[in-house]
């Protein structure tokens, strides 16, 4: 049974979190993953520690990996409930037309043009701007936004792109970043 899954999972600090859980990390196109591990008895390479099957393969009969992330963002959280207003808090959107927020800012940093073309207003808008700059959906950056619209979420032909539901979350933490980045100078 082949494992369609995908599942990432946003951590303060990824080694603390693994240093007393068994795992294995994944080993994909030829290398190491940098995130992604099986909590699996799946089979180990016992030169490497790494798995002995390529993520692909180990999919196709039924295992599947967990992309633990590191996301430095979550060190200036001070609970769950901040969290939840940082999350829920409308930012000052204004400040995605200044270069030096927006080079403060994970996943966009590099990205200004793209962002100053789209001056996100909404969540919707910041997630467009993180599945533009993955490989998948290049291809619409200078499109008109009706055509980017139009074509964002689907799939493309080598089934790469970056899924709606991963734009949305990565959008919100930009949010919260920026909230956080606002409280500091509060």
């Amino acid at each position: 049974m082949k494992a369609n899954t995908d599942i990432d999972i946003d951590l303060v600090d990824r080694d603390a979190a693994l240093a007393n859980i068994k795992h294995i990390p994944a080993f994909i196109n030829g290398v190491r993953h940098n995130t992604s591990v099986y909590f699996q008895n799946i089979p180990e390479d016992p030169m490497t520690g790494l798995a002995a099957l390529d993520a692909k393969e180990a999919a196709d009969l039924g295992y599947f990996k967990i992309d633990l992330l590191n996301n430095s963002i979550y060190k200036k959280v001070r609970d769950e409930a901040h969290l939840v207003e940082l999350a829920n808090r409308q930012p000052p959107w204004e400040l995605f037309a200044d270069r030096n927020v927006v080079q403060n800012l994970s996943q966009i940093y590099n990205y200004f043009e793209i962002v100053d073309f789209i001056q996100p207003k909404c969540i919707e808008d910041l997630a467009i701007i993180i599945a533009l700059i993955r490989p998948g959906k290049k291809h619409l950056i200078g499109k008109s936004r009706t055509e980017i619209d139009a074509e964002i979420w689907k799939p493309t032909s080598d089934n790469y792109w970056f899924k709606k539901s991963h734009s949305f979350a990565y959008a919100v933490s930009i949010v919260v970043q920026l909230n956080l980045m606002v409280e500091e100078f509060e």
